[in-house]
């Protein structure tokens, strides 16, 4: 009766159900996976966003399959402050970056071509290839005192079915930028493979020190950059998203063309959203350091933690709101997460999750309340040092 793109494995998996148990049971964790900033005790100007919905202009339809002009134009200013310059006329609005995969895959690939993807990294390309009838096939992320692309892996990686590369700046969970040396190798080999390529900026603005530039401006091969106010201002219940495209201009062109009829033939953007998109955005000169300030506080609060014993270490990290701690490999990641939740009422992601390939690997969110993160990372040591 149903698609063969549906046919995943619904089944809970033993950490989930551990989970539930214990939440039945009517106790409480202390959560080290926190991700969703809305309920991690942030400071909203909240009567800033609820006036910026309540425009009139909202009861009047104006179809614009690439988006308003004017939510397309504050996205372009964000980028203007950022030093970037982006054409309006370069972006298309979307719900999710979830929902601006979907159009470049439709864009980019024919059923069963291939696009490379990081690993590791987030646990979402798969659901969205297998809607699209596209095959994923990984690419390594090594780690040698910091993360690096395997980019002799990555060419090894690819076929003659291969349309893209998705890069993820920085990834989530490593945290890790892609340098200046791997953008060019990235670029090279986008332009030998006539491949484009796919740039996930969600956590670009969360750099730990420094800034980083975006891909938005890259000229050399086709871009598509996505990003929105899910992380960029932490209101993932707003709902807005973008592809920006960049690169040669017959491509380029070419490209917009395109995604503007996909997104024709859908019209999902939402109007009071669009034009509530300047302040949406604007939230962010609060909103962020408020977070970088808390992202800060734990990673050194898990640094002093660390230094009082041996046997496990965190991974470099660059930027984003996730930390890799290593651990020693006694048992699975699961059954190690299962246990410091049932033992000591910690709740962390095992590396899996995220596709690591070998177990001995913890990730923990640095968005949780710091007191709480404190505790979480105190109890939790304690069981992975006896």
């Amino acid at each position: 009766m149903f698609s063969r793109r549906t046919n995943w494995k619904l089944a809970l998996n033993r950490f989930t159900e551990a989970q539930r148990e214990f939440a039945a049971g009517g106790k409480e964790a202390l959560d080290l996976t926190v991700s969703n900033p809305t309920r991690a005790g942030l400071r909203y100007d909240e009567a800033a966003i609820l006036d910026a919905l309540r425009n009139p202009r909202s009861l009047d339809y104006d179809p614009q399959p690439k988006g308003l002009l004017s939510g397309r134009e504050a996205v372009a200013a964000y980028y203007k402050e950022r030093g970037e310059a982006v054409s309006p006329d370069a972006l298309v609005l979307t719900t999710s970056t979830s929902e601006g995969y979907s159009y470049l895959f439709r864009l980019l690939c024919n059923p069963g071509d291939e696009v490379l993807v990081p690993k590791p990294s987030y646990p979402l390309f798969e659901f969205l290839a297998d809607l699209q009838d596209v095959e994923l096939v990984p690419y390594p992320l090594i780690y040698d005192h910091g993360w690096l692309v395997d980019c002799d892996s990555l060419r090894k990686a690819a076929s003659e079915r291969t349309r893209a590369v998705v890069v993820v700046h920085p990834n989530n969970p490593t945290g890790s930028y892609a340098s200046a040396q791997e953008r060019e190798e990235l670029s090279r080999f986008c332009h030998e493979r006539e491949a484009a390529l796919i740039v996930d900026e969600v956590f670009l603005d969360y750099a730990l020190e420094g800034k980083h530039g975006s891909f938005v401006t890259d000229a050399d091969v086709l871009t598509f950059t996505l990003s929105g106010v899910s992380k960029i201002s932490c209101l993932p219940q707003m709902k807005m998203a973008w592809i920006a495209a960049s690169g040669p201009q017959r491509e380029r062109n070419g490209a917009l063309e395109r995604l503007e009829m996909i997104a024709d033939t859908y019209l999902s953007m939402n109007a009071p959203v669009q034009l509530a998109a300047p302040v949406l955005l604007d939230a962010r000169k609060t909103i962020q350091p408020q977070l970088l300030g808390r992202v800060r506080t734990n990673l050194a609060e898990l640094d002093k933690q660390l230094a009082s014993q041996k046997n496990c270490a965190r991974l470099q990290v660059e930027g984003g709101w996730y930390a890799v701690l290593r651990v020693p490999v006694t048992r699975s990641d699961e059954e190690l997460a299962i246990a410091l939740l049932q033992e000591c009422s910690v709740l962390v992601h095992p590396g899996h999750f995220y596709d690591f390939t070998n177990d001995g690997y913890l990730v923990l969110s640095l968005i949780t309340p710091e007191e709480e993160f404190r505790k979480g990372i105190e109890r939790g040591l304690a069981m992975l040092n006896r």
